[in-house]
């Protein structure tokens, strides 16, 4: 596999809530198969997001290392846009010599480079070698890591602060850490309270943070009622809408 990241191997999975305890846009609970892909392990830190976005800002692209707040090199970035996240792909596979999934075309001829644009599902060369952010179903299939009908992604139905960096005041039974509120082991230095990138142990696919710490940006275009009539073999999500969306929870 390409360094840092690991293969999410093909196959079905059960997308959506086992419990019906969340909220309506998680229903129904249905199949999807999704083909393998590569993904990186943990998130992207501030300080492997400065190495891109610096080499991005002279390079034709309008991100620069100030885009993205950190609360150190090994945090994870945050308070980045959905387009800088995709414009900051395609310049992490320019960097590389790898060819850019993103272009403001259906024809791929003009890559995504600057501006704010709402990409369609026709503006990704979907079988490129460059990266992307994963669709909210192979997300998912890899935050489960290989196991579903369970909460969280270590195949198990309880959470701790021995396990995720989130803040534990929801009163559910789940919570094992519950009352105890932020986690004690990030608070210091003001907010954000994150945690350094695979601070704690990894999932069944080898993936840190995919519960926790902060959220992760996915492709899709958001819907309510999509779970309802998506495709079950790899879906990209809605054709269009108003905002995009993200998963896995933060620290809050």
């Amino acid at each position: 596999p390409p360094a840092n990241m690991v293969y999410i191997p093909p196959g079905t999975f059960r997308m959506g809530d086992p419990f019906v305890e969340g909220d309506s846009d998680e229903l129904p609970a249905h199949e999807v198969y999704i083909s393998g892909f590569y993904m990186d392990r943990s998130e992207v830190s501030k300080g492997f997001w400065d190495a891109v976005a610096s080499w991005a800002s002279t390079n034709g692209y309008d991100l620069t290392a100030g885009a993205g707040s950190g609360k150190a090199v090994n945090h994870p970035v945050q308070t980045v846009t959905w387009y800088e996240a995709v414009k900051w792909c395609n310049a992490r596979s320019e960097r590389e010599d790898l060819t850019p999934c993103y272009y403001l075309d259906a024809a791929h001829s003009l890559v995504f480079r600057s501006g704010i644009y709402a990409l369609s599902n026709s503006c990704v060369n979907w079988n490129t070698n460059g990266y992307r952010l994963p669709t909210e179903a192979e997300w998912e299939k890899a935050a489960r890591g290989g196991s579903s009908g369970y909460r969280f992604p270590w195949a198990d139905d309880t959470i701790s602060h021995g396990r995720a960096d989130y803040e534990a005041n929801g009163g559910e039974s789940y919570d094992l850490s519950n009352g105890a509120g932020y986690h004690p082991s990030y608070t210091n230095g003001g907010m954000p309270y994150t945690s350094p990138v695979g601070a704690f142990t990894a999932n069944g696919y080898g993936l840190y943070d995919v519960a926790g710490n902060v959220y992760e940006w996915c492709w899709d275009w958001y819907s309510a009622s999509y779970y309802s009539s998506s495709p079950t073999t790899d879906p990209w999500g809605p054709s269009s809408g108003s905002n995009r969306t993200a998963r896995g929870g933060s620290w809050l």
